[in-house]
């Protein structure tokens, strides 16, 4: 009797910690159904609808939607999390938009010490994961210096060994920002030379490229020198924060598309990120200032704002750059002590026109600005390439840090329909996971790690402006991050679960 029903008795079911139950589950490479996710420990364990399972804790995600947690490949936001604060380090504004993974170091900052910065996390416990670039310019500032001049050969072989060294203790690539100075005085050259080390190493090459507009080369040649390190220096290409920025190259999109298209026609790995904001965030500096007078730093540049001499050429290059830009009213202070006014205001309270308006500004310090400068016909062509990725280039008084994410569901999803949800989706996770070969990241998927964020399809979007930059996104219900809550019922639980994601070198490329 006892065999009998033996026989005819169900599988007990499986013991799960944690089971995601009843949303609509998109895994990052399959078509949504509505199902449920369960996790044990640091990992999914199935995928599937209906699981039979039993569930240390149950959380109802009907009417959600179920997605793999967002990976930002762009951000600056290696201060927070290395800050001494807790709080700062849990990274609220990435959490409430269900970024779990974010890289840092990008646009040449990333520190030379790459192994201090991943190993970080192991004192100072953070709420996401990270990645994390070595950057041009920090290598070439240790080096060179901020002077406008060629490495000799044996600096340039230094500036090699660093970058060398960083990629055998974890980071993910070469990260540049040739727009800004000193980075600006390198040539291609030298640019290639470092990046070959990063691809000998399984690196990337990651680049703010050398002109968005045409400030020196212009857009489209700076495309085609990202292009080539990549070409020479035998590694992938991501071209950082892609746009056409100001008046001068609006439109110029779909020339941009066909050159990255041809290059991965050729065979080439070329990839793009891109934040969903019509305004970039850059200092008045860098917006302003032409960069022959940035040669040397702040010291040199004060001593030639106050140089007779020089001011009618300093203030031609800055109307000029100015004008590329949209003008003075284009111009948002977003910190300091002229933080919440367009350049254009402060010029009339002062009784000034605006070019000596900024460089009153600018004796007194050099403030964070978004600079209004692109077009929504040229971010929708962009946004619809396969190869282009979401990112949020996070920095300090811009609402991308607290919205990019939720901004594009919001915008570009559901009130633009540029992208599906399912685009959207697998572009802010698996897409990325995928061009830089994070193992484990981007899909909900049996044996991934268990980051997964369940979203309010009504609800979600970005509550961040640009007068009123912190303000966190709306909508997200649960964030697990390694399998740990880190967002519960719409609430940070404090958890700090994220992890240092070092870059696994090519093997025999890195001495013991």
């Amino acid at each position: 009797m006892a065999g009998a029903l033996g026989l005819g008795a169900a599988p007990a079911p499986q013991q799960v910690d944690i089971l995601l139950r009843g949303g609509t589950v998109y895994t990052g490479s399959a078509a949504p159904f509505v199902g449920d996710v369960a996790v044990v420990g640091d990992r999914i364990r199935l995928v599937g609808p209906r699981l039979n399972v039993a569930a240390r804790r149950v959380i109802d995600a009907k009417g959600m939607i179920v997605a793999p947690g967002f990976i930002d490949p762009h951000t600056h936001m290696g201060d927070d999390l290395a800050s001494p604060d807790e709080r700062t380090r849990l990274i609220p504004a990435f959490l409430m938009q269900g970024v779990t993974t974010a890289f840092i170091g990008n646009d040449g900052g990333g520190e030379v010490d790459a192994a201090k910065v991943l190993g970080s996390a192991r004192t100072r416990p953070v709420g996401i994961n990270y990645a994390a670039y070595v950057g041009f310019g920090a290598v070439r500032k240790k080096v060179v210096g901020e002077a406008d001049r060629a490495p000799t050969a044996a600096e340039l072989r230094q500036m090699r060994a660093l970058v060398a060294s960083a990629m055998c203790q974890g980071a993910l690539g070469l990260s540049t920002g040739l727009f800004y100075a000193p980075q600006s005085f390198a040539t291609t050259t030298e640019v290639v030379a470092l990046a070959r080390e990063a691809g000998l190493r399984g690196g990337t090459y990651d680049s703010h490229i050398r002109d968005e507009s045409s400030y020196t080369v212009g857009l489209a040649a700076a495309i085609d020198e990202a292009i080539r390190v990549g070409r020479e220096a035998r590694l992938p290409v991501n071209i950082s924060h892609i746009k056409a920025l100001g008046v001068d190259v609006h439109g110029k999109a779909p020339a941009i598309i066909a050159k990255v298209e041809a290059a991965r026609r050729a065979g080439q790995k070329v990839t793009a990120d891109q934040y969903p904001w019509s305004a970039s965030g850059t200092s008045l500096v860098a917006s302003l200032i032409p960069l022959w007078a940035q040669d040397g730093g702040r010291a040199a540049l004060l001593k030639r704002l106050d140089d007779p001499s020089l001011r009618q050429r300093l203030r031609y290059g800055m109307a000029e750059n100015m004008r590329k830009r949209g003008g003075a009213q284009s111009l948002l202070i977003t910190s300091g002590a002229f933080k919440g006014r367009r350049l254009a205001e402060v010029a009339a309270s002062r009784g000034e026109d605006p070019v000596a308006a900024a460089m009153a500004v600018i004796r007194i310090e050099d403030p964070a600005v978004a600079s209004f400068n692109q077009t929504e016909r040229d971010i929708a062509a962009f946004m619809r390439r396969p190869w282009v990725m979401t990112g949020s280039d996070a920095s300090t008084g811009h609402p991308r840090v607290y919205g990019s994410f939720a901004r594009k569901y919001a915008k570009y999803v559901v009130a633009d329909r540029v992208l599906t949800l399912r685009q959207f989706i697998e572009r802010s996770s698996a897409l990325t996971a995928d061009t830089f070969r994070l193992e484990g990241r981007g899909r909900l998927r049996p044996g991934a790690y268990a980051d997964v964020v369940v979203f309010d399809p009504k609800n979600y979007a970005e509550r961040a402006t640009y007068e009123q930059p912190t303000l966190l996104a709306s909508g997200v219900r649960t964030v697990l991050v390694n399998g740990v809550v880190a967002v519960d019922n719409g609430s940070l639980t404090g958890k700090a679960a994220g992890r240092a994601l070092p870059h696994a070198p090519t093997p025999g490329t890195c001495q013991r």
